[in-house]
C-alpha cells in the first residue's frame, strides 16, 4: 500500500474532533423520516454505513425550520424529536462513527404541504418548480424581517443539534436551496444589502455561518457544501466558487465540501453519467409533474459522461486558495482515486452513490489495494429518495450488517 492510499485509513482530526480515516458520507436526503421523525429505517442505514467503516456519516437535510423543508416528510429540528434524534446518534456512536448534520433550508423551493406561510420565501419572487404540480406555484421575496428571521433559525438549529450529539454540522451553501438563491445572481435579483454585487449576495449566507458559529462556539467543526458551479447561464461558475470558498474560509470554516450543480436547474452535473430522467419518470406518482419531467426532462438532465475524479482540477484551485480542510466529493470510487486525492492534498473523502451501493466500501478499500467500488454510476438510486423503502441502490443489494462485522473481523 503506498503512502498516499495508506493516509486514507490513518486518524486524524477536524477542530479537534478525531476521526479514524479520511472517509465520510456525503449527506444524501434518506427518505427514512416519516412525518419528519427518525425511524427504525434512518438508524439501520446509517448502521451499515458506520459498521463499513466511515469515521463519520451525515444525516441529510436536517431543515432549520418547519418551513425550510422541501416535503412534510423531512426532520427538521425542534423538540418533539429530541429524544429518538438522541437515540439514534448514541447508537451511532457505540458503532464508531462519528455523526455529522447536514442544516438545510429550501428557501423558495418547496413542496410541502404543511407550509405555514402563504408560499415559501426565497431571496425574490419568482416560480416554485418543485411546487406547481401541487398549486403551489410561486415564492415570495424574504423581508428584512425574515431574513432576521431566517438566521435566528439557523443559531436555533445549531444549538439544539449540538445538545442531542452530532458531533459535526454541514451547513448546505449548494445544490439551489435556500441560501445558494441568495448567493446565485440567476435566483437573487435583489436590490438591496442582500443582493446585486458579489460581496451582498453572500451577506446572508456569511451571517448564517457566524450565527451556527456563536450557537456551538470555537471548538465545534461547521463545514459547509458549496456547489462549485451551477451550471446555468447567469447562475454561479468556477470563478465564483474560488471566491465564495475563500470569504467562508476567512470567516473561520473548518472544512469546503467540493460539490456542483443545483436540484432546481442543473443536477446532472453534479451526478455524471446515466441520465436521472427515466429512472424519476418511473417513480414519479404526480401526474402533472411526469408531465413536466417528459416536457423539461431533456433540457433540465443534461448528458455528463462520467469520468473518475469529475470536479478535481476546479477543486484544487480552492485548495490552493484557503487554509481549512478541504473536503472532495465527485467521482471517486477507488483506490487509485483515494491515494490521488490524497496526493493531491485534499484533507477527506465524502463518497454518496459508492456507499449506498457498498456501505462496506472503506473496509474493502482498505483490505484490496486494486479496490474499485461496484458503482456504475447509473445513477437510479437518485430516484429512489421517496421510494417506500426510502434512498438505496437499485441494483445492488446492500451488504448485510453480519457480512460487514465478518469483514472487520479480517
Amino acid at each position: 500500500m503506498t503512502n498516499d492510499l495508506e493516509k486514507c485509513f490513518e486518524p486524524t482530526t477536524l477542530n479537534g474532533l478525531t476521526l479514524k480515516n479520511r472517509f465520510i458520507k456525503a449527506g444524501t436526503y434518506e427518505g427514512m423520516t416519516p412525518s419528519g421523525s427518525p425511524s427504525s429505517a434512518l438508524l439501520d442505514f446509517h448502521s451499515n454505513i458506520a459498521n463499513g467503516g466511515s469515521a463519520m456519516t451525515t444525516i441529510g437535510y436536517c431543515a432549520t425550520e418547519a418551513d425550510g423543508r422541501l416535503n412534510e416528510n423531512m426532520l427538521y429540528m425542534h423538540e418533539a424529536i429530541r429524544q429518538p434524534l438522541s437515540n439514534m446518534i448514541n447508537e451511532l456512536h457505540q458503532l464508531g462513527t462519528k455523526v455529522s448534520g447536514q442544516m438545510g433550508h429550501g428557501g423558495g423551493f418547496s413542496k410541502n404541504k404543511q407550509l405555514q406561510r402563504k408560499r415559501p420565501l426565497g431571496p425574490s419572487f419568482g416560480l416554485n418548480a418543485l411546487g406547481i404540480p401541487h398549486a403551489m406555484f410561486f415564492c415570495d421575496a424574504m423581508t428584512h424581517q425574515d431574513i432576521k428571521h431566517f438566521v435566528q433559525q439557523y443559531h436555533h438549529a445549531a444549538t439544539f443539534m449540538k445538545s442531542v450529539g452530532f458531533d459535526a454540522l454541514e451547513i448546505h451553501f449548494g445544490h439551489g436551496y435556500g441560501l445558494c438563491q441568495f448567493m446565485s445572481p440567476k435566483t437573487n435579483k435583489r436590490t438591496d444589502q442582500y443582493g446585486g454585487s458579489f460581496l451582498n449576495r453572500m451577506r446572508l449566507p456569511l451571517e448564517v455561518l457566524a450565527a451556527v458559529r456563536d450557537a456551538v462556539g470555537e471548538s465545534f467543526p461547521i463545514i459547509g457544501k458549496i456547489s462549485l458551479t451551477e451550471g446555468v447561464r447567469g447562475g454561479l461558475h468556477y470563478d465564483d466558487a474560488l471566491n465564495i470558498a475563500i470569504l467562508l474560509d476567512q470567516a473561520g470554516i473548518d472544512g469546503i465540501v467540493t460539490s456542483g450543480g443545483t436540484s432546481t436547474m442543473n443536477p446532472m452535473i453534479m451526478f455524471r453519467g446515466d441520465s436521472i430522467l427515466q429512472p424519476m419518470l418511473r417513480a414519479e406518482k404526480n401526474r402533472l409533474m411526469k408531465l413536466m419531467l417528459r416536457i423539461a426532462g431533456p433540457r433540465l438532465f443534461k448528458e455528463y459522461p462520467y469520468q473518475e475524479l469529475y470536479f478535481l482540477e476546479h477543486a484544487k484551485r480552492l485548495r490552493d486558495a484557503v487554509n481549512c480542510n478541504m473536503i472532495y466529493v465527485g467521482g471517486a470510487s477507488s483506490n487509485e482515486s483515494f491515494a490521488t486525492l490524497m496526493k493531491e492534498g485534499f484533507d477527506f473523502i465524502q463518497l454518496g452513490r459508492s456507499l449506498l451501493s457498498d456501505p462496506a466500501l472503506p473496509l474493502k478499500a482498505q483490505q484490496s489495494l486494486d479496490y474499485k467500488s461496484n458503482c456504475v454510476h447509473c445513477n437510479e438510486c437518485v430516484a429512489t429518495i421517496e421510494h417506500i423503502d426510502g434512498i438505496h441502490c437499485p441494483r445492488f443489494s446492500h451488504t448485510t450488517s453480519t457480512q460487514i462485522h465478518i469483514m472487520a473481523a479480517k
